[in-house]
């Protein structure tokens, strides 16, 4: 059997040693391969498309308009209206919304004669009526043991678990909704019928996040799952399961639940109804 010359076998271990080498850190897209483990490499924040001033808001990639309506306590639909945004809702990265509505324009003149005239401003938007989302087939709800649904504003609201309030709606300090106490993994429930408008963790200080839309007036949001059980765009029904208990700051089992009316915080407690008695509906 032949040998190779020594001189030819040190180059040939030298160029196995350097394809070894090369496995070893390799960049695919937005991943990278270190000594065979996969990571995520994180992404440039969007580049904008304007100047973004302190009333505006970079519009970022998992970003939807209503995460931010929320972020800001604004009504999705408002600030929709003062970017010209579609009944699509449609955004993209790098776009930058105005938080704060335009000013007005000045009020058309014209002449009449001699006689110069201001145009009168126009009517007031009459209010749109809040009509509840509803799927065309609901599967029957499965409502948690002991809570009693109430219809309110045209239908059932019911408690997002079971566990006892730890702490209440105090918006002075802080807490915008109610902060249930429980066991990590026990299922969170859609508090009343809608369609997911946001499931994330973009979100801070709300970890994993599930933002329901129940008609054109009211939200409601589910902070700190462990797990999320549905995607946007499904659509949801009362007392259906859509998350599980997680950990809040303090590493403890928390359930942060809030409702929104056209944009703004308000008391949840208004709306679920008293467990374990019957609740009377309201017109």
């Amino acid at each position: 059997m032949k040998t190779l010359p020594r001189s030819l076998a040190l180059a040939l271990c030298a160029t196995l040693l350097a394809g070894c080498a090369g496995l070893g850190s390799w960049e695919q897209g937005e991943r990278k391969v270190y000594n065979g483990k996969t990571k995520a490499v994180a992404e440039a924040p969007a580049r904008p498309e304007r100047p973004v001033g302190a009333d505006d808001h970079l519009v970022q990639r998992g970003d939807t308009v209503y995460a931010i309506a929320f972020r800001n306590n604004l009504d999705f639909r408002e600030l929709a209206r003062w970017n010209g945004i579609g009944s699509d809702y449609l955004i993209r990265p790098g776009q930058v919304l105005r938080l704060k509505a335009p000013p007005a324009p000045p009020p058309a003149r014209y002449s009449e004669g001699d006689v110069e005239t201001t145009a009168a401003p126009e009517a007031d938007v009459a209010p749109i009526k809040s009509e509840p989302i509803t799927a065309a087939t609901p599967p029957p709800p499965l409502e948690p043991p002991g809570a009693v649904v109430v219809d309110t504003v045209g239908f059932q609201w019911t408690w997002p678990t079971n566990g006892t309030v730890s702490r209440g709606y105090e918006p002075a300090q802080g807490n915008k909704g109610l902060d249930f106490t429980g066991k990590v993994g026990q299922p969170v429930f859609a508090a009343a019928p809608g369609r997911v408008v946001y499931s994330g963790n973009a979100l801070k200080g709300y970890g994993e996040l599930i933002i329901i839309k129940h008609d054109e007036v009211h939200l409601s949001a589910y902070g700190y799952n462990r797990q999320r059980h549905v995607k946007e765009g499904d659509v949801v029904t009362t007392g259906q399961p859509i998350g599980e208990m997680g950990s809040g700051p303090e590493n403890k089992p928390l359930l942060h639940f809030e409702i929104r009316e056209r944009g703004k915080p308000v008391n949840p407690v208004g709306f679920l109804p008293a467990k374990g008695k019957p609740a009377a509906k309201s017109g």
